[in-house]
C-alpha cells in the first residue's frame, strides 16, 4: 500500500510539475485527561498519535503562496500580502493563518507551493486543525531557515488559530503537535508550558470512537465556555484577590464562596477544578501502573463534562456507556472540545477487538449512526520526513 509520504509526495509533482524541497508532517492528538483547562491555565495530559499530516514544500521566486489540498481535490493561490481568512477556504485558513502571523512577527517569508495530505479525521477531537497548522510550520521553518524554536512555533500556531480562524483554543493541541514522543504522554502546565513525559504502560491500546457529529469550534459555544470561565474568575476575584484563572482557584474557597456566582458560572467553574486535579491524580496513577484508578477518573471526568461543562452529546454518552459495558475497558471519556468528535477508551489490549465489535454493533442501533472507530499508537512530534538531496539553503532569517 502505498504510504501517505508517497501519495503526498506524488500529488506534490502532478500539481506543481517538479520535485518538493520537502515534506513535513505532524500528528493529531489524544487528550488523556484534563479538558477544557489549557485555556484556564490548568493542566491537561496529552499524547501525539499515529494519525498525521503530511506538508510537502518548495520555495517559489515569487510573493505566491499556492496551496493544494489532496483530500478536498482544490489549489488556492493568494500572495504573502492577501493572507485574510475566507470562509469558502476553511480549510486553507489554518497554513494562511501561520503564514500571516509569522509575517506580522517579522520573519522574512516567501513565497512557496505547499501540498497537503494526511489522515487525521476532521472535526472528530483529534485536532486536525494544529495537526494542518504544525506541518505547514514545519516545512516553512526549514524551508527558510526560520530561527524559531519549538515552543515559539507552537505559540505561533496558536495564535494562527486564535486570530485568523477565530477559535480561541489553548496552546495543548499545538504543543504536544510539536513535542510529542513515541511512548510518552504529556504533563503539561498551560499557564508555565513546563512539561514532562510520562511513560505510558504496556498492555493498553487507546481505542478513539469517532462519533460523526462533526462540530465547528469557531460558530459552536467553545468561545462561549471561555468567557464563562473568565467572568467566573472576575466575580471570584473580589472575594479571592490575586487570582486570574481558574488554575488559582482551590476547591475548597471554591466551595465556600460559590453561592456567588449563578449556577450555570458554578458548574462550569466546578468542572475546571476538579478537572485540574484529576490530572495530577491520574498522572500518579500512570506512574504507579493503577489503571483501574485512571479509568474511574476518565469516567468522572466525562461526567463533569456531560453535566457541569454540558459540552458532551447523546452520541459521546452512548460510547463511553458501550465502553464501560465492556470487559476489559478501564475508563473511556469524550475527548477534545466536545459538541461531537470523538471519545477515547482506555483498554486492555485484548480486549480491543471485543470493544469494536461492540461499539459497530451496538452504536448505530443507539444513535443511527455509523462509528469510525481508530486504535492509536503513540507517536512522535512533527518532524522532516524527506528532503531533496543537495539542496541549496537561503541565508538565514
Amino acid at each position: 500500500m502505498e504510504s501517505l509520504l508517497d501519495i503526498t509526495i506524488r500529488e506534490y509533482r502532478r500539481t506543481f510539475g517538479g520535485e518538493p524541497d520537502l515534506v513535513a508532517s505532524a500528528p493529531g492528538r489524544v487528550n488523556l485527561i484534563g479538558e477544557h483547562t489549557d485555556y484556564n491555565e490548568g493542566f491537561v495530559l496529552p499524547a501525539a498519535v499515529n494519525k498525521r499530516i503530511y506538508a510537502a514544500a518548495s520555495r517559489r521566486d515569487d510573493a505566491k503562496i499556492c496551496i493544494h489540498s489532496v483530500d478536498y481535490g482544490v489549489t488556492i493561490q493568494t500572495s504573502i500580502e492577501d493572507l485574510k481568512s475566507r470562509e469558502q477556504e476553511f480549510w486553507a485558513n489554518y497554513p494562511k493563518g501561520f503564514f500571516f502571523v509569522l509575517a506580522r512577527t517579522g520573519h522574512n517569508l516567501r513565497g512557496m507551493n505547499l501540498c497537503l495530505k494526511g489522515d487525521v479525521p476532521q472535526s472528530a477531537g483529534l485536532s486536525s486543525s494544529a495537526a494542518l497548522e504544525v506541518a505547514t510550520a514545519f516545512a516553512a521553518k526549514e524551508l527558510f531557515h526560520l530561527k524559531v524554536d519549538p515552543l515559539s512555533l507552537a505559540k505561533l500556531c496558536q495564535s494562527a488559530e486564535n486570530e485568523v480562524v477565530g477559535v480561541s483554543c489553548g496552546i495543548m493541541d499545538q504543543f504536544t503537535a510539536v513535542h510529542g514522543k513515541k511512548g510518552y504522554v504529556l504533563l503539561l502546565d498551560c499557564r508555565s508550558l513546563e512539561f514532562q513525559y510520562v511513560e505510558f504502560p504496556g498492555g493498553v491500546s487507546l481505542v478513539v470512537c469517532d462519533t460523526g457529529v462533526k462540530r465547528k469550534l469557531a460558530s459552536s459555544e467553545y468561545n462561549k465556555r471561555r468567557e464563562e470561565c473568565q467572568l467566573g474568575v472576575k466575580e471570584l476575584s473580589f472575594v479571592l484577590p490575586g487570582i486570574r484563572a481558574l488554575r488559582d482557584v482551590k476547591l475548597s474557597a471554591f466551595l465556600e464562596h460559590e453561592n456567588l456566582l449563578d449556577l450555570t458560572l458554578r458548574k462550569r467553574c466546578r468542572h475546571v477544578i476538579d478537572e485540574n486535579r484529576r490530572v495530577l491524580e491520574a498522572v500518579a496513577d500512570l506512574r504507579r501502573n493503577d489503571l483501574g484508578d485512571f479509568g474511574k477518573l476518565m469516567y468522572q471526568s466525562h461526567l463533569s463534562l456531560k453535566n457541569n461543562y454540558e459540552v458532551s452529546c447523546a452520541e459521546l454518552d452512548s460510547v463511553v456507556d458501550i465502553a464501560a459495558a465492556t470487559e476489559g475497558v478501564f475508563g473511556a471519556r469524550m475527548t477534545g472540545a466536545g459538541f461531537g468528535g470523538s471519545a477515547l477508551c482506555l483498554v486492555a489490549q485484548e480486549s480491543v477487538e471485543k470493544l469494536k465489535s461492540n461499539l459497530q454493533d451496538c452504536y448505530p442501533r443507539l444513535t443511527g449512526c455509523k462509528p469510525e472507530v481508530y486504535v492509536c499508537e503513540i507517536d512522535d512530534g512533527a518532524k522532516i520526513e524527506w528532503q531533496k538531496a543537495a539542496r541549496t539553503h537561503l541565508t538565514d532569517n
